[in-house]
């Protein structure tokens, strides 16, 4: 077979790329991987997550007595999704078949290839999920990623794949309306760490041919012009002027456009997944490097005047709803009040690098959160983070929050007001505060009162001081929409017909069929949306 020749080619080496990969090699067939960042970059955003996926009925959950069943994850995912479009046809029809996937085979194949879970099971978008779902991966993104570079390497060594790094790809070769192939360019080497911005001067171009072509060049979210040109106004507001970013800019879209200018059908453009609980990286990465907070239920929010969000805006409850109240009102950003036993309990960040003893599987330092000292990736922001503010009381809190945005728009009489309210309600086993009715319901899990939830106490308990206030930033992260594919991942064009010889999977496919979540995420799909949507595209590419 010519050197640019062969049987599938892979555009982008992201984790849905190396499982559509994999396959494709595990079924005798040749595959060439292409990727415009370095071999460095492997994995691509996989590598830098949490590692959290979304499964139903597992082992971990009934092992803590949570009852969960896939027509109970079903209803959850229907409601949080709220398709409502006649292009929701293929979308959920990939979300029945994710649903079933995750209900399914997924943990047991994940676990023949040597993946482990962490036995305490989170409880990501409490206001979407009816039972604590998010389970994560020991070792974490890293983790996860591992076995599929392991398979991709020894078929690398067999010969049955290539490595094309720093080609990026710019279009696709067309013959008689069938893809046949992919053109780029070549970038100059670069051996910046993964994450960083590498260089764009380009040395030379390309051309390959194949019999069919995957894209897996995942989303919009490192590419702030196109997710301001998708913004739902109509839905949100206007966009935020400013936006931390979740993803490198590397993630910028582009193929998903070359695919659209190539006719294929890109549907729900316009929905997105970002967070309302983003901090400025003290140790940055990639331009306007942002870092999720996954936080508990129990610190007080609060809008840029101290005035607490309405019901049911609490810490990781409803990102979507939470998002549109904050922009349709016109904040910038947002407060956490809390203090030391909230933020050693309930702050968690997301991302690999913010987790090294998950990452590194370290028992000791897991089992140092048990202990009474925050942990060191938290303490550094709180040390060095541009967005803490760390104070003995009150008045001194408030003073310091708008010190730090340089004005005086935090009203300590409000806050003052909010916080004595919100303690009065905790020194009964009831109140009328439903904040406090979540938390007190979350404790009943023994995982989420062991590990996740703080006992509801006064925020002005000199024991467990001192205060705490965080500026909360919108971080952009997730492309929702994407090219529309059946269940086969095949590329559709507008109208329904299939584009012969393309196919997609991950972001750049909303996650399979254009949009498989519809409106809203019920967290760790993500991951999983690129293990299952990889895995079809790949044995359906083979299969030609």
């Amino acid at each position: 077979m010519p050197l640019n020749e062969t049987d599938v080619i892979v555009v982008g080496a992201g984790l849905a790329g190396l499982v559509a990969a994999a396959e494709i090699a595990d079924a005798g067939k040749r595959a060439l991987l292409l990727d415009q960042e370095g071999e460095q970059s492997l994995g691509g955003q996989a590598f830098w997550s949490l590692g959290g996926l979304f499964l139903v009925d597992s082992p971990e959950q009934r092992r803590l007595g949570i009852r969960d069943s896939a027509a109970l994850a079903t209803q959850d995912w229907q409601q949080a999704a709220g398709f409502d479009r006649p292009e929701d046809y293929w979308p959920q029809q990939w979300a029945r078949a994710y649903l079933d996937f995750a209900a399914g085979e997924k943990r047991s194949w994940l676990a023949d290839q040597g993946v482990r879970f962490f036995p305490a099971v989170g409880w990501a978008e409490r206001g979407s999920n009816s039972v604590p779902r998010f389970h994560i991966v020991w070792g974490s993104g890293p983790g996860l990623v591992e076995p599929f570079t392991r398979r991709v390497r020894e078929h690398v060594a067999a010969g049955r794949i290539v490595f094309k790094f720093r080609h990026r790809v710019r279009g696709l070769n067309m013959n008689n309306g069938a893809v046949t192939g992919v053109h780029g360019e070549v970038l100059e080497a670069s051996d910046v760490a993964r994450g960083e911005r590498s260089s764009r001067v380009v040395v030379g171009d390309f051309e390959f041919t194949a019999g069919a072509v995957i894209l897996t060049s995942g989303g919009i979210g490192g590419n702030p012009a196109l997710v301001r040109q998708n913004w739902p106004s109509e839905r949100l507001g206007p966009a935020p002027e400013t936006m931390l970013s979740g993803v490198p800019a590397h993630v910028d879209g582009l193929m998903q456009l070359a695919a659209q200018g190539a006719g294929a059908s890109l549907i729900n453009p316009d929905r997105m997944w970002h967070y309302t609980e983003g901090l400025q990286n003290w140790n940055p990465i990639w331009p306007s490097h942002g870092i999720r907070v996954l936080p508990g239920p129990s610190s007080l929010w609060l809008d840029p005047s101290g005035q607490r969000l309405p019901y049911p805006h609490y810490p990781g409850f409803d990102t979507l709803g939470t998002l549109q109240h904050l922009t349709t009102h016109g904040f910038p950003y947002t407060w956490f009040v809390l203090n030391r036993a909230i933020i050693k309990k309930e702050f968690a960040l997301s991302g690999s690098e913010q987790n090294p003893d998950w990452t590194e599987r370290d028992i000791g330092k897991t089992l140092g959160r048990m202990g009474r000292q925050v942990q060191p990736p938290v303490q550094a922001f709180m040390d060095h983070g541009a967005d803490f503010v760390v104070q003995g009381s009150l008045p001194e809190l408030v003073r310091g929050m708008n010190e730090l945005i340089g004005n005086e728009a935090v009203d300590l009489e409000t806050v003052e007001r909010e916080v004595r309210e919100r303690d009065a309600q905790t020194l009964n086993a009831v109140g009328k505060d439903t904040q406090l009715a979540v938390i007190r319901a979350a404790r009943n899990l023994l995982s989420e009162r062991l590990t996740r939830v703080v006992k509801p106490a006064p925020l002005l308990n000199p024991a467990d001081g001192p205060l705490i206030a965080v500026r909360m930033n919108i971080l952009t992260r997730k492309t929702l929409g994407g090219l529309e594919t059946d269940l086969h991942s095949r590329v559709l064009a507008p109208g329904g017909a299939v584009m012969p010889g393309l196919y997609a999977a991950g972001e750049v496919s909303g996650f399979g069929g254009g949009g498989m979540h519809g409106y809203r995420s019920l967290e760790g799909t993500f991951l999983g949306g690129c293990l299952f949507s990889g895995r079809v595209a790949g044995r359906a590419a083979a299969a030609l």
